[in-house]
């Protein structure tokens, strides 16, 4: 039976380029496990877009020179080229800044106003007297209260992942000029958690399949009791408030921002040329899915569902699968020292398969996990292109050599043959199982394991020695090798779209890949092939100095 999916995924800041802690985090799970659902049928909607009204923009801006909308345009488009080259397969990828998302933002807000659960009140918020301006949160920085990092933000923690206020902050300073804020009233608007959080709690708690992490995190977070949050503030860069009186208050982000996977779900609609198709990802039966990093889970396990709670009639997530962090050459990753791997650096230089296959295969699911340069080259080489690549080539070759590129008859099947078919089918099934609980790691284990046995299979039955006078037995034993190839291919594919896509025509299709669907059968005999060329290129061992070096220098 086919099911709804919907996929969420975190809005990147249009205020810079993209990461690898980026994608690891957030947007190559995701990527995988809709490309794996629409393999097996079933209705996918995976939506996201630049956030482009987050204080990082303006502060971008204000360095540069330039206005907010240029940034964040600049930016838009590269993160469209990078998905684009990368693989990542959106049914929308929008912005924030469209006439759709602040329709659809006033809407959830005037609702909840007129519900009760947001409300009017005043507020002390820090105001630089060099700068002669009330701070977002963003501009305010200063020790966390929890666990002491220096360079916590007036909004969130990025070392313990606390959502805060400005005024919680120890040795609080201004963003822009590093003067101490005083503190003034202005008045704005609350979110009433308070009054949800009787609703929340038993929801929370009923999330038995979630990750530990994410709902540990939650858990805590509700057992400490939750406060109302201000989604307004004085800044004019934004989404305007829905009424009179209050040109200079714009809605604050972490509200506006998690409106747009319904705000996107609109917008796909219309682009179907159906309005209310949206309606079936948000009112009908459908498992919603919201892939994030862990610094934001408290916006999606709390936020968000409190908001939707509040609203009433739209679903509420099925899952939140947040995964930690990647570091870097053991190091956490920094914007702010310039210490990434940048996606369009990256993607300039190198094939999109193999970082799909490192950061998949050391994927941050339940604790960090660190991206080396030296990782890097020996998982292309050793197992990307010595145990998967090699296994494809060498079969394709022999079948040019011996078989003129024809698949040859599978009649002559043995135990071994037949054992490794069975292989086969229990791989698909284990990886199934791993993919449908977000299990990415263990899913992609599996697969790798299929190609070593594979090998192992073919070095056994040693067709290169047999073809001379066994040809039948030779070409059986290919045979079997093939339809193990056949079953990587598919199964690989959410990993590994490049080469499964090139791989299938490499075994003589012409049709779509994903039309084949989550299950594999043989290569029909007779079949001819083309010419195979390489699925992965060995790396030199230099890259790994090259790259090292390279990172040296950029972050100085």
């Amino acid at each position: 039976m086919t099911e709804r999916i919907f996929i969420g995924v975190a809005w990147p800041y249009a205020n810079g380029p993209l990461h690898l802690g980026h994608i690891a985090g957030a947007y190559l799970p995701a990527d995988i496990f809709a490309r794996y659902h629409r393999l097996k049928g079933d209705q996918v909607l995976m939506v996201s877009g630049s956030d482009a009204h987050g204080t990082p923009i303006t502060l971008r801006a204000q360095r540069e020179g330039v206005s907010p909308e240029e940034v964040v345009h600049r930016y838009h488009q590269q993160f469209l080229d990078c998905w684009q080259s990368l693989g990542i397969s959106w049914d929308l990828f929008t912005s924030t800044e469209t006439v759709n998302h602040k329709e659809t933002t006033h809407h959830i807000f005037l609702k909840l106003l007129d519900k009760g659960y947001i409300y009017k009140d005043k507020m002390s918020l820090p105001f630089c007297p060099q700068c002669q301006r009330f701070l977002p949160d963003r501009y305010v920085e200063g020790t966390c209260p929890h666990c002491h990092y220096l360079n916590a933000r007036g909004d969130q923690c990025d070392e313990c992942g606390r959502t805060l206020n400005p005024w919680e902050l120890i040795d609080l300073r201004c963003g822009i000029c590093g003067a101490t804020p005083t503190f003034r009233d202005s008045e704005h608007f609350f979110l009433r958690l308070t009054a949800l959080a009787d609703s929340l709690s038993p929801w929370v708690r009923e999330q038995g399949h979630w990750r530990e992490n994410v709902r540990h995190f939650t858990l805590g977070l509700l057992e400490e009791g939750l406060k109302d949050r201000a989604i307004t503030r004085d800044i004019t860069w934004g989404v305007p408030l829905p009424l009179p009186d209050y040109p200079d208050k714009r809605i604050y982000v972490w509200f506006e921002a998690v409106i747009g996977y319904l705000s996107a779900s609109k917008e796909w609609a219309r682009l179907q040329g159906d309005e209310d198709k949206w309606r079936e990802f948000w009112r009908e039966p459908t498992r919603a899915y919201y892939f994030i990093g862990k610094d934001n889970i408290p916006f999606h396990t709390i936020i968000w569902p409190a908001m939707l709670i509040g609203y009433d009639g739209l679903l509420l997530p099925y899952d939140v699968p947040a995964n930690e962090f990647l570091t870097l050459e053991g190091r956490q990753l920094s914007t702010s020292r310039n210490w990434a791997v940048w996606l369009p650096d990256y993607l300039a230089r190198y094939h999109p398969d193999p970082l799909r296959y490192l950061l998949s295969i050391n994927m941050p699911e339940t604790g960090d996990t660190d991206f080396s340069w030296r990782e890097f080259v020996r998982r292309n080489n050793d197992e990307l292109v010595a145990t998967y690549g090699n296994l494809v080539h060498r079969v394709l070759t022999f079948l040019q050599r011996h078989f003129g590129g024809a698949v040859p008859a599978g009649d002559k099947e043995d135990d071994s043959s037949q054992t490794l078919v069975a292989r086969c089918q229990n791989t698909l099934e284990a990886m199934d199982a791993s993919l449908s609980r977000c299990r990415f790691r263990e899913a992609l284990r599996s697969a790798m394991a299929l190609a070593q046995e594979t090998n192992r299979y073919l070095d056994e039955k040693s067709p290169w020695k047999t073809v001379s006078r066994d040809r039948e037995a030779a070409g059986a034993a290919l045979y079997g090798a093939l339809t193990a190839i056949q079953c990587l291919k598919q199964v690989l594919y959410p990993f590994l779209p490049f080469s499964s896509i090139q791989l299938h025509q490499m075994l003589g299709y012409q049709t779509s890949l994903e039309a084949e669907g989550w299950h594999f059968s043989p290569v029909p005999s007779g079949q001819k092939l083309p010419p195979p060329a390489p699925l992965f290129l060995k790396l030199d061992e230099k890259v790994v100095e090259e790259e090292t070096k390279r990172l040296a220098q950029i972050s100085g």
